[in-house]
């Protein structure tokens, strides 16, 4: 039986040498599919169609798998994510203490359904469905940085600031 070669990386960019180490760490294994998929979103920001085809090609599972894997769980972005993001929490205690309403003020100042980034670039508009912070409901992580209590009024000031820096 002959070995496996792994494809050649997608360019020379040396973020592609942290993902070909954990494949390789994993030797080049079908499991390590979510491990390969966190490193390249860690070290792009964000999983293209070209990232995706190479992680699928370099493990060897079906394309369909692969787009299965990253559509299925909340935490892998199909796009460039905005300079800025927040993030509401949605789960039962933030829902029920006003994140619909912490959702909502920021579609409108933002101008964007959550998931999406401003057309500028500069804010993504995300909702979790825990962050684990329920004692703090209703929380927001604004640059990953967990913010309890959240008001509409501090959200707000917070996107002002975001948006016009």
């Amino acid at each position: 039986m002959a070995s496996f070669i792994p494809p050649a990386l997608p360019s020379d960019d040396k973020r592609w040498k942290i993902v070909h180490a954990t494949m390789r760490k994993n030797g080049f294994a079908r499991h390590a599919l979510i491990e390969t998929l966190h490193t390249v979103q860690s070290s792009f920001g964000y999983l293209d169609e070209d990232a995706i085809r190479f992680v699928a090609r370099s493990l060897r599972v079906p394309l369909s798998q692969a787009y299965g894997v990253v559509t299925f769980y909340h935490y892998f972005n199909l796009k460039p994510p905005g300079r800025h993001t927040v993030t509401v929490c949605a789960g039962t205690t933030c829902f029920i203490k006003g994140a619909d309403k912490l959702i909502a003020t920021a579609q409108k100042r933002l101008g964007i359904e959550t998931g999406h980034t401003t057309p500028d670039g500069e804010v993504s508009l995300m909702v979790a469905r825990c962050v684990g912070a329920c004692s703090r409901a209703p929380v927001t992580l604004m640059d990953g940085e967990v913010q309890g209590e959240m008001t509409s009024e501090q959200m707000l000031a917070q996107l002002e600031r975001w948006t016009v820096e």
